[in-house]
């Protein structure tokens, strides 16, 4: 597989409506998808030399993504504040290049503006896995 364009990672938004269309996060330069599958340790007396056995599908998966880029005051960013200033849990999509996507439920864990006198405007965004994710493969 070629390499692929790091500005190509996405994260989008949902607008909420039927049919379901989803915003990408306008002005991303960053963005981070960490999956996680937690281990639940199943090792016995009876294990063969005392190694560790886990217990496959037993362990909690979840999902962290980190945005990071420039604030645009565009429909994702108000889309973003309605969110979190309501404590609602929304669908969001990760596209990942050359890979396929993630969707499903998301809830923002943190919100951040910054900027500097001589700089521009920028903003970060968390968010944790609330629910099952869906993967696509690329097409």
């Amino acid at each position: 597989m070629a390499g692929q364009k790091g500005r190509d990672v996405l994260i989008k938004i949902s607008d909420g409506g039927v049919p379901e269309n989803f915003i990408t996060l306008a002005g991303i330069r960053s963005s981070e998808i960490d999956l996680n599958a937690g281990s639940v340790d199943g090792t016995a007396m009876d294990s063969v030399d005392g190694w560790r056995e886990l217990v496959p599908g037993a362990g909690v998966k979840s999902a962290r993504v980190r945005g990071r880029g420039v604030f645009k005051d565009a429909a994702s960013d108000a889309r973003m504040r309605t969110i979190f200033f309501a404590g609602e849990i929304s669908r969001w999509q990760l596209v990942i290049p050359g890979l396929g996507s993630l969707t499903g439920p998301l809830q923002i864990s943190e919100m951040r503006w910054a900027g500097t006198h001589d700089g521009e405007a920028t903003f970060s965004v968390d968010l944790e896995s609330a629910g099952q994710l869906t993967f696509e493969p690329a097409q």
